[in-house]
């Protein structure tokens, strides 16, 4: 037996998608947002997916799908199992304790659908717990990226511009980034986003 038959033989037929009916959609809604934490627009999109997967193999109707979409999303909203608030606010504690700048936030928070007055409650929930986020998450980007004072080898003056350029990259002010990147005490630059 050759490689290609063999090959050919280790393949499974792909199976066809499921129509799109309304129950099977509120199932593949069911079962995302117990998977993931998702905004409103991305489930749209996830099951918009799916409608046109099924229009495609079954010749079903696109406008009857975007209507059972839609007709499941606003039950969704209505009894709080899709929420943008709550999940900007989840999402943006999670990305700030990565390391990421509150421009950057706002960025992925509108990538993803959000709206801006979500997305501006959820960053002023975020300022209410820490006095300058952005320089938390700088902190924290550093340390996860072994910068700046975090640098374990290496000489630091001589890597100091690439050090501040990772920052700005990641939506850091210059005034930040320097502080974060000239800092010799760490206890000190840690202390200092605690006042």
């Amino acid at each position: 037996m050759t490689k290609d038959k063999a090959r050919d033989n280790n393949r499974t037929e792909r199976r066809p998608p499921k129509k799109a009916t309304a129950r099977h959609l509120e199932n593949v809604a069911l079962w995302y947002l117990q998977r993931f934490a998702a905004s409103t627009d991305s489930l749209r999109k996830v099951l918009m997916r799916r409608v046109e997967k099924s229009a495609r193999a079954h010749d079903t109707d696109r406008e009857e799908g975007a209507a059972f979409v839609e007709d499941i999303i606003a039950r969704f909203r209505n009894s709080s199992l899709l929420d943008d608030r709550v999940y900007a606010e989840g999402r943006t504690l999670s990305l700030h304790r990565r390391g990421i700048s509150t421009h950057g936030i706002r960025a992925r928070l509108a990538a993803k659908g959000v709206g801006a007055e979500d997305i501006g409650a959820a960053l002023a929930t975020l300022r209410d717990q820490t006095d300058n986020p952005d320089m938390t998450a700088a902190i924290a980007y550093a340390r996860r990226r072994r910068i700046g004072p975090y640098r374990t080898r290496g000489d630091r003056d001589e890597l100091k511009e690439r050090d501040l350029a990772a920052l700005a990259r990641q939506g850091f002010g210059y005034d930040i980034a320097r502080r974060v990147i000239e800092a010799e005490d760490l206890d000190e630059l840690e202390e200092e986003t605690r006042q």
